[in-house]
């Protein structure tokens, strides 16, 4: 591989040029240190940004070095924020050739697991799942319930979704299939006393270990256990059956209802395994749920037509990815990380990015750890029982996603730390106990509304929420708009105050305010505030361009680290503000098309277009409604449901439905 290295700015003579590199760096920080493109290779490969000590911030990939590095050389305005945030802590950047898409994409892996840069997204697994591990290496090999799987010759079966399941399933196989499942501490005291332990008295163990089964025999179980647990269950189940009638005919009755719990027993851990396809196809299916700053994926592993293993992953979307490449980035993970079970067809919702190339590294992962040379294929079912066996991992990764953000609101430890750092970050007094966060929903200034959302020690206080409907401001003006709901809350905080505490609505004010806009909608707020003599409550805005903070008295913007629980709260405030807000304004726009369109139709009052809207259940409903159908409606004669219907249908002749 070819290896080139550029950092610092490339000095020029001459008196007008330093104007110029300046007003570069201003614009965009790259160029100041940016390279020759003749210096860089057309050629597929990798690329390595450093910060100033040297030490790898981002790696990527590109099928042609010298385009995709031109990319970030470009007009400032035309580079995604995130990509800008990484630009402006670079100091040099350097490649990687590589022969092919294949060996870059391997390569790129390589480089981000040993450099860990802090500006490429990362998978966290959302829990620690549990395997069902056969040491097939060994000599009596064991099964066992383990955690962290193990490159060392082992087979693993799942994950599973908790460690019961698994433990019940082992427990209903070991009467079919009795192999070892001791320690090695337990099987050697057994084997030196030649007295086995309590699981080969109860049936759960052959008894390898005092030489009940040779080692052989023993082998041959863990080749049964391994087959069933891969799906190969018709043979198991046709041998004890068969093997139960022969003892029944022999009039063994011991043995025969031996047999029959066996046979029992492996029914049942097939009912633990979901029958996904009535054909026996093997696939991982993998899907995901996302918004602007995180992702949640879940993959369910299907082996032979039932569901055998299920994982989740949660990732923090510091790097700048659509959705495909977002994807194409995990089934890369996945193919790293679990290469000794890749099976040959891998389902996804969509089509991720560089599949082609994908696919083959996969297939070449496939062919050196499992020794297979079958292709694997990634592809996108439109219908049937794979489309609708993909949606249902789609629904498990948006409930993952909801737990996983749950989950870290409802930890003290970060709530605390959260409201810690906002205080240290922004200077406050003391940690904003209470906080209040504003958003303006509107339409081509129409229908404008704005909301109010509380946190109280990090959490949603959701019978605090408050809505408004903006009054005194026409057209599309969000600074006025701004004004006016923090005027109206916080008159409302100081009229209330003469009156008792217990009938209060808003006891105390806000330890902090936080408005979601940048500077202009920050300074109405503030006016609003200075206006009515409010002291002692902080307030910052919040810009969604680069997550920036701003401060009424500072020019300069408060940039909190990306992965800060300080910045994470702020993000979850505004986010609630905003979907509260535009929940309202979607509610009340509806409401208002539904009001204007029978305000336009004499003799319809609040009770009848209340009558109309219970009988047909929404305004599409009465406009599909026949003359007949418009008479069964209380308080409508057949004269206005006439006059209804030729509302809804002019220039149509009057019509009654079919009976």
């Amino acid at each position: 591989m070819d290896h080139t290295s550029l950092s610092g700015p490339v000095s020029r003579r001459g008196r007008h040029r330093v104007p110029r590199i300046y007003d570069w760096i201003v614009e965009n920080p790259a160029r100041a240190f940016r390279p020759d493109p003749q210096t860089i290779p057309n050629d597929p490969g990798c690329y390595l940004w450093r910060d100033r000590h040297g030490r790898v911030i981002y790696v990527g990939k590109a099928k042609q070095l010298r385009a995709r590095l031109a990319s970030y050389f470009g007009t400032w305005s035309g580079i995604h924020q995130r990509t800008r945030g990484m630009l402006e802590t670079a100091r040099s950047v350097e490649w990687i050739v590589c022969a092919n898409e294949v060996e870059a994409l391997h390569l790129e892996y390589n480089l981000i697991k040993r450099h860990r840069p802090r500006y490429n997204v990362r998978y966290t697994d959302d829990k620690s799942y549990p395997y069902l591990a056969i040491t097939v290496q060994d000599d009596v090999p064991r099964a066992m319930v383990r955690r962290n799987p193990r490159r060392d010759g082992t087979r693993y079966f799942g994950p599973y979704a908790n460690a019961y399941a698994i433990r019940e399933t082992l427990d209903l196989l070991l009467r079919v299939f009795p192999v070892r499942t001791c320690s090695q501490g337990v099987f050697d005291r057994c084997e030196r006393t030649g007295r086995p332990c309590l699981l080969f008295h109860i049936g759960r163990c052959a008894g390898p270990c005092v030489g009940r089964i040779d080692l052989a025999g023993h082998r041959r179980l863990v080749e049964g256990l391994i087959a069933f647990l891969e799906g190969d269950t018709d043979e198991v189940l046709a041998d004890l059956t068969e093997q139960m009638h022969e003892e029944a005919a022999r009039l063994n009755y011991e043995s025969a209802a031996r047999l029959r719990d066996q046979l029992d027993a492996a029914e049942r851990a097939l009912t633990k395994q979901t029958m996904v396809t009535s054909v026996r196809d093997s696939f991982d299916a993998v899907n995901l749920f996302e918004d602007e700053y995180e992702a949640a994926f879940q993959v369910f592993s299907v082996r032979r037509g039932r569901v055998v293993g299920r994982k989740g992953w949660t990732v923090d979307k510091v790097e700048d990815l659509s959705s495909d490449e977002l994807l194409g980035r995990f089934l890369l993970e996945l193919a790293m990380e679990r290469a000794e079970d890749l099976p040959r067809q891998l389902l996804v919702p969509f089509e991720p990015a560089d599949r082609e190339t994908l696919e083959q590294l996969c297939t070449e992962l496939r062919s050196q750890v499992q020794d297979s040379t079958a292709a694997v294929r990634i592809s996108v079912p439109k219908r049937g029982a794979k489309r609708t066996f993909l949606d249902t991992v789609h629904d498990n990764a948006k409930e993952a996603f909801h737990q996983h953000r749950l989950k870290r609101a409802k930890d003290f430890n970060a709530r605390s730390q959260a409201l810690n750092e906002l205080q240290q970050a922004l200077g406050l007094d003391e940690a904003p106990l209470r906080i209040e966060c504003y958003d303006i929903s509107t339409l081509q200034g129409t229908n404008s509304v704005a909301s109010m959302v509380v946190m109280e020690d990090g959490l949603p206080r959701k019978s605090e929420y408050r809505r408004f409907q903006i009054r005194g401001v026409t057209g599309q003006d969000d600074f006025a708009m701004m004004r006016e709901v923090i005027t109206r809350r916080f008159r409302r905080y100081l009229d209330e105050q003469a009156r008792p505490t217990s009938e209060r609505k808003f006891a105390y004010p806000p330890n902090l305010v936080i408005i979601d806009g940048g500077k202009g909608q920050l300074n109405a707020a503030r006016a609003a505030l200075d206006e009515l003599g409010i002291d002692g409550v902080e307030i910052c805005g919040l810009a969604k361009r680069l997550e920036e903070v701003f401060l009424p008295d500072r020019p300069d913007p408060v940039l909190l680290p990306r992965a800060s629980e300080a910045l994470y709260l702020l993000q979850r405030v505004r986010d609630e503000a905003h979907r509260f807000a535009v929940t309202y304004h979607r509610t009340l726009r509806g409401k208002r098309m539904t009001e204007s369109a029978f305000d336009e139709i004499g003799g319809i009052g609040p009770a009848r277009r209340r009558s109309l809207l219970d009988a047909f259940g929404s305004l599409q409903g009465v406009r599909d409604a026949g003359i007949d159908e418009l008479e069964q409606v209380p308080g409508i004669s057949s004269t206005l449901a006439r006059t209804i219907h030729a509302h809804f249908h002019p220039g149509a002749a009057t019509h009654r439905s079919s009976p």
